[in-house]
């Protein structure tokens, strides 16, 4: 069946020759060298992978149901699921959806609702389990400090990428359609899960019988297979049971929507179980950071956090750019994207007397879309901000108090350099009084401009 399978797979024009090779390898493990594929054997492979309800989609999908179920399959409908799932059109997409649903692609009838939600919720719970059995590096790096996986939160993440279809008991053809031309992370999931079942056939074992050629496409698959959606968690080696309140499909939800070169690598540097709870302590440990991701809870329990990509410097303004998001993990899952509106991205200042003294993003001071108060502990989130889009007030109440805050660096730590030539930047345009010298030197920064006089102070508006 070897080089059967290699041949069936080569009239396949839909597969790149990479992919012969590999949908070939994996038809002929699952079918046990077979021409045709049973749903049993395949139900046995891939059963230990993924979540029971996509393996059932699947079989679905592949096999059919009631009248219309078949016995076997060909490498070509084996084939073909892969290419749909993995880079397929939207129209493909759509008709891997409804056929898994028992439905015709050429049908208009709405689907319902609660079906296309349960179909992502079993594609993000795959994912996870990929994942932990898999036991990458990345997810070594957050399992072993502590990070879990919590079933409620894949519920979450599961409402959060279907919620633009709405919450109605149907869904049009057109709606579904455009919803998978645009959910950017379902497809990413899709791809992910897909590509590590069509090579599960890959075992070390079987290399001594492969050619060349197929070693060099199984280790650029492995390769593949070390990339994923999870970064590498790094700070946390000297800290053996590290508190923190993000679960692996938080991280994921947050990291998807980073700017790439912001994806690979998260660099802990404060966390208040940790460092105390203490302002100063926060701004000496995120200043001249690169860029940060926060993330807060408030004593009844909402989480959320902003993404700053500039780095965290005292200034008498605010600065930053439009890569910036605020979101929410808890009670919902949700991204708030920038508007254009205004560019009142990221704001940090103490010890001033005539301007605010915390750290903000977005809004305007008094009514930012998060505020957290020099006087530690203290905060607050707007009903509304005109900073990011869709954005609705993130803590249970305006006025929040937080029992847990912890800052991440993204990417690779800035250069000494760039440090210096910063500080000594930001230094020159503010005035410091004697307490924020004494920080500034606390956190290795020296004051240049003593005789400078404050900025005035920004306008106190509603946003």
């Amino acid at each position: 069946m070897g080089n059967s399978s290699k041949k069936q797979a080569a009239k396949c024009n839909f597969l790149s020759k990479d992919e012969q090779i590999i949908v070939s390898n994996s038809f002929r493990m699952i079918s046990k060298s077979s021409d045709r594929l049973k749903e049993d054997d395949l139900t046995k492979s891939w059963s230990t992978q993924i979540d029971p309800r996509l393996l059932q989609y699947i079989t679905n999908y592949l096999f059919g149901i009631g009248d219309q179920k078949q016995s076997f399959i060909s490498l070509s409908t084996f084939a073909e699921l892969f290419v749909f799932c993995t880079r397929g059109t939207v129209d493909e997409k759509f008709k891997v959806l409804v056929k898994s649903f028992g439905t015709k692609d050429h049908e208009t009838t709405d689907i319902p609702y609660s079906l296309v939600k349960e179909y992502v919720e079993s594609i993000v719970s795959s994912y996870m389990k990929i994942q932990k059995l898999g036991g990458g590096r990345q997810f070594k790096s957050w399992s072993t400090n502590g990070c879990f996986i919590a079933p409620q939160n894949i519920q979450k993440l599961g409402e959060s990428l279907s919620k633009d279809l709405g919450n109605g008991d149907s869904i049009s053809k057109v709606a579904v359609e455009n919803w998978l031309q645009t959910c950017t992370l379902l497809g990413q999931l899709l791809i992910y899960v897909f590509r590590h079942l069509y090579k599960m056939s890959h075992k070390e074992k079987e290399r001594a019988s492969h050619s060349q050629e197929e070693d060099e496409v199984i280790d650029r698959e492995t390769q593949s297979k070390e990339r994923s959606l999870i970064p590498l968690c790094r700070g946390l080696d000297l800290i053996p049971s590290y508190p923190s309140i993000l679960d692996f499909t938080q991280i994921v939800f947050m990291n998807a929507n980073l700017p790439q070169e912001f994806q690979t690598e998260w660099r802990f540097l404060f966390s208040s179980e940790i460092h105390g709870e203490s302002f100063s302590t926060l701004i000496g440990r995120i200043i001249d950071q690169g860029p940060t991701i926060l993330i807060l809870e408030d004593k009844n329990g909402y989480i959320f956090g902003g993404f700053a990509p500039e780095n965290w410097t005292l200034k008498p303004k605010f600065y930053g750019n439009d890569s910036s998001f605020l979101f929410t993990l808890s009670p919902r899952m949700r991204i708030f994207s920038t508007t254009g509106y205004n560019q009142h991205f990221q704001y940090l200042n103490l010890h001033q007397h005539t301007l605010p003294n915390g750290l903000a993003m977005g809004g305007q001071h008094g009514y930012c879309g998060i505020w957290l108060d020099s006087e530690y502990g203290k905060g607050h989130t707007s009903e509304s901000c005109t900073t990011y889009a869709g954005y609705q007030q993130m803590s249970a109440s305006k006025e929040f108090q937080y029992r847990h805050l912890e800052v991440w660096g993204l990417g690779k730590p800035p250069s000494p350099s760039s440090k210096l030539k910063r500080g000594q930047s930001q230094e020159a345009g503010v005035s410091v009084h004697a307490e924020s010298k004494a920080l500034l030197k606390m956190i290795g920064r020296g004051t240049h401009s003593q005789g400078m006089e404050e900025a005035p102070p920004l306008v106190h508006s509603h946003n």
